[in-house]
């Protein structure tokens, strides 16, 4: 099977775990965002033009599915070619250890979702504390923690 259509199908994968199992574990509102850990995932492995491409094509699913139509592809977009920009002599040996996972995770999560929230609640025209606690830095801790987790069962 090609690359590309074996990185699409895992993206769809995650997409689908994303969507039919974990929007719906949320900690006190917050949820993790596997999709975002993808799209960070194919940036830093791939390549700009693969992060760009992922995050465009995955947050235009997320946007169907949560009905926000632009957000999510608009900063997942950004997201994966901001993190393709950073250079890699070895992008396909790269070793994502855990440690490197939470951090990593959690400063990309907190980029994303301060961008998203931002861009929120300019739409809906709303000012709330559980942007802030819940979906920017609740929301953030737990992909970081999703990430770290992924990263233990991670063989390459």
């Amino acid at each position: 099977m090609p690359a590309p259509v074996r990185t699409f199908l895992i993206g769809l994968g995650i997409f689908l775990l994303q969507w039919l199992m974990l929007g719906r574990l949320t900690l006190w509102g917050a949820y993790p965002d596997a999709v975002l850990l993808f799209v960070a995932w194919l940036g830093v492995r791939k390549g700009r033009q693969w992060g760009a491409i992922g995050g465009f094509v995955f947050g235009f699913l997320m946007d169907v599915v949560y009905n926000t139509w632009g957000l999510h592809m608009l900063v997942k977009t950004l997201i994966g070619f901001m993190l393709g920009l950073f250079p890699s002599s070895e992008r396909e040996g790269l070793l994502i250890l855990p440690r490197q996972a939470l951090v990593g995770g959690l400063v990309v999560a907190l980029v994303h979702n301060g961008i998203f929230v931002t861009m929120l609640a300019l739409q809906a025209g709303v000012r709330n504390s559980f942007l802030v606690t819940g979906l920017w830095i609740g929301s953030a801790l737990y992909t970081a923690f999703l990430g770290t987790f992924a990263s233990l069962f991670s063989s390459r």
